[in-house]
């Protein structure tokens, strides 16, 4: 049995409405007969599912549709149509910073965070410690909460965030917060989670941490579904979409597409490995123009494109010693 089944979600924003224009605006407009409704469909059609220990990685650019999607699966919103349907109790990390109050110290907006998720005096008193720790908070914990910087905000919550133990995990951008060494940290605490057979979801900006973290993949692009699958090809073929021109994205039609992109990606990959063995060995030139990461992409992912199937061989063989 699914633990996590979205059955063709479409979610529908109206604007223009009786509730966005209010009485008097509505009454004018149906007079002078200029009244309309706007409809905007954040999601159309998605459909997926995840069995117990999967872990999805939602992609798309701004205005996909991700969050919403979300929203509609924790049961924060209601679809417009289709059905979304969840086995088991969801914990649901979406506004990180929301539940504090900042004229309250650091000590006692822990313990009304955890008041608000549901846990008891008794439990946050046994957690404190630990939770203060992970956030690396021990010196602030007096300090009011809005003299905090923002990712000291963000570690705090997630510190809290931490502490569930739910069937179902979903994370919104969430492991996003503080440096480098804390956003490790926060990853292995959600493997962690994880690898206790917890099923999750995370939206994230970041194909590296998708790819580290989740068995499966969804795209979304202007609310449609690209794809839904495996994690690996789908990861790459996304990758190589961020890295065209926007004037020249063009989405995948189907699987097929995006398994013949990551294939070509990964020639690509080795491609770029040889030249940068070949800039090692060359003397550097100070007046050379630095090829971009996006420009370096393109040429080389039309070269791929344009080899011959005995050019292509010594690679090919190359990808299945690595596989």
């Amino acid at each position: 049995m699914a633990v996590v089944e979205c059955k063709n979600v479409s979610i529908r924003y109206i604007t223009g409405d009786f509730k966005a224009i209010g009485l008097k605006e509505y009454v004018m407009r149906k007079l002078t007969h200029n009244y309309h409704v706007k409809e905007f469909w954040a999601d159309k059609n998605v459909t997926f599912s995840l069995e117990k220990g999967d872990m999805l990685g939602i992609l798309g650019t701004n205005g996909a549709g991700k969050s919403t999607l979300l929203k509609a699966i924790t049961g924060i919103m209601i679809p417009t149509e289709g059905e979304v349907v969840c086995n088991g109790s969801i914990a649901a990390l979406l506004e990180l910073a929301s539940g504090f109050d900042p004229d309250l110290t650091v000590r006692e907006n822990t313990y009304l965070r955890g008041a608000l998720l549901g846990y008891t005096k008794k439990f946050m008193d046994e957690k404190y410690d630990e939770i203060i720790e992970f956030a690396e908070l021990e010196e602030f914990q007096e300090h009011m909460f809005k003299q905090l910087s923002s990712g000291m905000k963000s570690r705090l919550a997630f510190s809290i965030a931490c502490l569930v133990d739910p069937d179902i995990i979903i994370l919104d951008e969430v492991l996003s917060v503080g440096d480098g060494a804390f956003k490790q940290k926060s990853g292995d605490r959600m493997k962690e989670i994880l690898n206790n057979g917890v099923t999750g979801l995370l939206v994230s900006h970041s194909v590296a941490q998708v790819r580290d973290l989740c068995n499966k993949v969804l795209w979304l692009d202007h609310g449609r579904q690209i794809a839904f699958g495996d994690a690996y090809d789908i990861c790459n073929a996304y990758e190589h979409f961020l890295n065209t021109p926007k004037k020249k994205q063009k989405a995948p039609k189907d699987m097929n597409e995006i398994m013949k992109i990551s294939h070509q990606f990964q020639i690509y990959k080795l491609l770029e490995e040889e030249e940068k063995i070949m800039r090692r060995k060359k003397p550097k030139d100070p007046y050379a123009v630095q090829e971009k990461a996006a420009q370096r992409e393109q040429r080389l992912m039309k070269k791929v494109a344009a080899m011959t199937p005995e050019e292509l061989a010594p690679y090919e063989e190359k990808l299945r010693a690595r596989s």
